[in-house]
């Protein structure tokens, strides 16, 4: 971790003494190329397969039924999140950056001036290989749905067999991604040494704190007002329920990590919530891999405010999309370093946006990520708190 922090450090300082001196630009505008087009090869099918591979978990009738809660309960407060976020984003309004080069043309994505129809007919694939092909981020996601749930209807051999061939896949895009993470500060070279030398001719960063705002309220928000009216609307104490887990939210935040923070977790359900072990031991897993308030309401805020910074008009139907996008990304997000910066540059880059803003933005990712690691435990504690609420009452 030290040595990672260091190589970061030195990529930085590199790519700022470059940037200004205006030294090695076409070795920096490779490298920058280079990584976005490793980023747009990988992303859709990663986004696609992961969520295959979370819809299509093999389970008992018992473990089924929690799991079929705990989705549901994932997607509702991941789409609140993300709507939170949109809510806050029209507030505030973010301003844009202003850079010194001329826009980057990429293909119009306003959905204002076509019929709601046509676009619903847009995301349906007229084949298997469309959605990667032309780059459809929700013919993607469609595919990938469908493709998990059907898995779960094959007779059970096959649907254990298709599982694990899925499975297979993803973590086989898994490793690529780790690859890829390994070599991130020589693609954060590339891209801070392109962007100082934008800033030196020009460039107005003052919506970026907007930006910061929008996503710190919009986590603030959904932690202490929306999941505290979820627990009360299902008849669960939340300041009881905020006080017991209070160690692991510690933890988490500090960790950046809800994976490494989860027998911690686990282990303050069950002794301050009185959770029982079979619940816990079973949905905080489940919840750890998909449940992401989060990644959602940054993937929402970030792939919006660079939209809207290079030039594309964002329609209400826009938003719209991108409150479902980002939930359901977010819900297949693969856990890796970073992975809601990664996930939000590859739905960027998958539609041909360009990507500069995103590296003005990292030197802050790292306080975010504590705040979106803190909630998405926070609400991985109410969810399993609200599941084994109604099964006692059911018992």
């Amino acid at each position: 971790m030290k040595q990672t922090k260091i190589l970061y450090l030195i990529a930085i300082g590199l790519g700022c003494l470059c940037g200004y001196f205006d030294f090695a630009q076409p070795l920096s505008i490779f490298i920058s190329n280079a990584f976005v087009k490793m980023f747009k090869c990988i992303s859709l099918p990663m986004i696609a397969i992961s969520l295959a591979v979370s819809l299509s978990k093999h389970e008992s009738a018992k473990s089924e039924g929690l799991g079929k809660q705990a989705l549901f309960y994932t997607l509702g407060t991941t789409v609140a999140a993300s709507t939170v976020a949109c809510l806050l984003y029209l507030l505030i309004s973010p301003s844009n950056t202003t850079l010194a080069r001329a826009v980057t043309a990429v293909k119009d994505i306003n959905l204002t001036t076509s019929k709601y129809s046509d676009y619903v007919l847009g995301i349906i694939p007229s084949n298997i290989l469309s959605p990667f092909l032309e780059h459809n981020v929700m013919g993607a996601l469609l595919f990938g749905g469908i493709a998990g749930i059907a898995t779960r209807y094959m007779p059970d051999l096959q649907s254990r067999s298709m599982s694990n061939f899925l499975k297979t896949i993803y973590e086989m895009l898994f490793i690529i991604v780790g690859w890829i993470a390994k070599i991130l500060p020589v693609a954060l070279f590339g891209f801070i040494s392109t962007a100082v030398t934008q800033i030196k001719g020009g460039i107005s960063i003052r919506g970026i704190g907007e930006y910061l705002a929008v996503v710190v309220l919009a986590n603030a928000i959904q932690g202490a007002m929306v999941l505290p009216t979820f627990l009360r609307a299902n008849k669960v104490r939340p300041w009881f329920s905020f006080k017991g887990m209070l160690p692991a939210l510690s933890v988490a935040f500090f960790s950046k990590s809800s994976v490494g923070t989860l027998p911690v977790t686990m282990d303050t359900a069950e002794k301050n919530l009185r959770v029982s072990k079979s619940i816990s031991r079973f949905v905080f897993p489940l919840c750890t891999a998909i449940n992401m308030n989060g990644c959602a309401a940054f993937i929402f805020t970030t792939v919006i405010y660079v939209m809207q910074n290079n030039g594309i008009a964002i329609s209400f139907v826009t938003l719209f999309q991108w409150i479902l996008i980002s939930a359901i990304a977010a819900i297949g997000n693969a856990g890796v370093p970073m992975g809601c910066f990664f996930l939000s540059m590859s739905l960027l880059t998958s539609m041909d946006v360009p990507v500069d803003l995103l590296w003005l933005i990292l030197p802050f990712y790292g306080i975010i990520d504590m705040i979106e690691t803190a909630l998405n435990v926070w609400s991985d504690c109410c969810v399993v708190s609200v599941i084994d609420k109604r099964s006692k009452q059911e018992q």
